[in-house]
C-alpha cells in the first residue's frame, strides 16, 4: 500500500497473516473467530484482474454490502461482528486506508457454491434460453425476449472455481450431492427471499436487479451464515429502470462498462490484462458511486 495515496490495489498489512487474496479481496487471519476483510480497488474482467484500479471501488461496495447486511438480518444472519478494525490494525496509515473498506467478520467454513439468483433473462441464462429454451437445465416458456423479466425468480447455482477459471452451472441436485439436501432447500429459500426483497426496494430508487449471487458459510455451530459482499454492483446486474427495455442487453451500474470497452480491443482475455484509459476509470467510478447514492440516498 502507498501511503502517498488513497488507491488500494494490493495489502500488506503489518502483523496479520494474509490467508487469501482473491479478485478484489484480501482476506486476513485475526484469531481463531475473526478476519479482516479488505475491499481493494481492483477490477477484475473476464476473469483477469485488471492493471489499474478504481478510485473509491472498494469503498463504495463496502458500504453498499454493509447497507444490505443491516436491512436483511430478518432473512439471513450475516458474518458481520461489528468490531472496529482499528482494535487489530495499529500502524497509523495502514488505519486511514483501510477506513471505509475493512471490516471484521466471523471466521467460517465457506460452503463451495455461489447461489445465484437470475430475475431476467440475460448473459449466460439467454445464451441458455436462446438454444435450448431453458435456463440451467428448467425449461421457459416460448417467446421470451432478452431482458425480459422471467415468471419468477430462478435458483440457478454454480460450484466455485479455482483463481482465474470459471465457476460452472450446476443443478440443485449436483448442490445437494455436494453439501446435502436440507442445506441446499434452506440456500435456495434464504437466496430466494432476499432477492425478491432487494429487487422490490431497489425498483423504488429505479433500480432493477436483474441478477445477483451470495455466498454462505457454516459456524461451528454449523449455522448457515450469509458472507463475502451482497447485493453489490460486483455480484449483481443492476440495470436504469429509466432505459430499461426488453429485447436488448441494457445499460448498467456494473463492471459492463469496461467489459464494452475492453470487446473494442484486440485482447485475448487473458492475463495481463490492458491499461484503461482514464474516461473508462473515470466513468466506473461514476457509476458505481450512482448506484451508492441511488440505494443508500435518504
Amino acid at each position: 500500500m502507498n501511503p502517498s495515496s488513497d488507491l488500494v490495489f494490493e495489502t500488506q498489512l503489518t502483523g496479520l497473516e494474509l490467508i487469501h487474496r482473491g479478485k478484489v479481496r484480501d482476506v486476513y487471519a485475526l484469531d481463531d473467530a475473526h478476519m479482516l476483510i479488505v475491499t481493494t480497488d481492483r477490477l477484475s474482467a473476464f476473469d483477469v484482474i485488471l492493471p489499474d484500479p478504481i478510485p473509491e471501488k472498494g469503498r463504495v461496495l463496502t458500504a453498499i454490502s454493509n447497507f444490505w447486511f443491516a436491512r436483511t438480518t430478518h432473512l439471513a444472519i450475516n458474518h458481520l461482528t461489528g468490531l472496529d478494525v482499528d482494535r487489530f490494525v495499529t500502524n497509523p496509515s495502514e488505519r486511514a486506508l483501510l477506513r471505509g473498506r475493512a471490516i471484521v467478520v466471523k471466521r467460517l467454513r465457506a460452503l463451495p457454491v455461489e447461489a445465484v439468483i437470475r430475475g431476467y433473462l440475460i448473459g449466460s441464462g439467454w445464451k441458455d434460453y436462446q438454444h435450448s429454451g431453458e435456463v440451467c437445465g428448467i425449461p421457459l416458456p416460448k417467446g421470451l425476449r432478452q431482458a425480459d423479466p422471467l415468471p419468477t425468480p430462478l435458483f440457478t447455482p454454480a460450484t466455485k472455481a479455482e483463481a482465474g477459471a470459471h465457476d460452472e452451472n450446476v443443478s440443485a441436485a449436483t448442490v445437494a450431492r455436494l453439501i446435502g439436501a436440507p442445506l441446499t432447500e434452506q440456500i435456495e429459500k434464504v437466496s430466494l427471499a432476499l432477492y425478491r426483497y432487494a429487487a422490490d426496494y431497489a425498483l423504488k430508487r429505479g433500480i432493477l436487479i436483474a441478477d445477483t449471487k451470495f455466498e454462505f458459510g457454516l459456524d461451528a455451530n454449523g449455522q448457515l451464515i450469509l458472507m463475502d459482499e451482497i447485493l453489490t454492483p460486483d455480484s449483481s446486474r443492476f440495470w436504469p429502470l429509466v432505459s430499461y427495455a426488453p429485447g436488448t442487453s441494457p445499460p448498467s451500474f456494473d463492471k459492463q462498462y469496461v467489459r464494452d470497452y475492453l470487446e473494442t480491443l484486440d485482447w485475448n482475455k487473458k492475463a495481463p490484462g490492458p491499461h484503461l484509459p482514464p474516461e473508462v476509470i473515470a466513468g466506473t467510478t461514476a457509476k458505481y458511486q450512482e448506484a451508492l447514492t441511488r440505494l443508500t440516498a435518504p
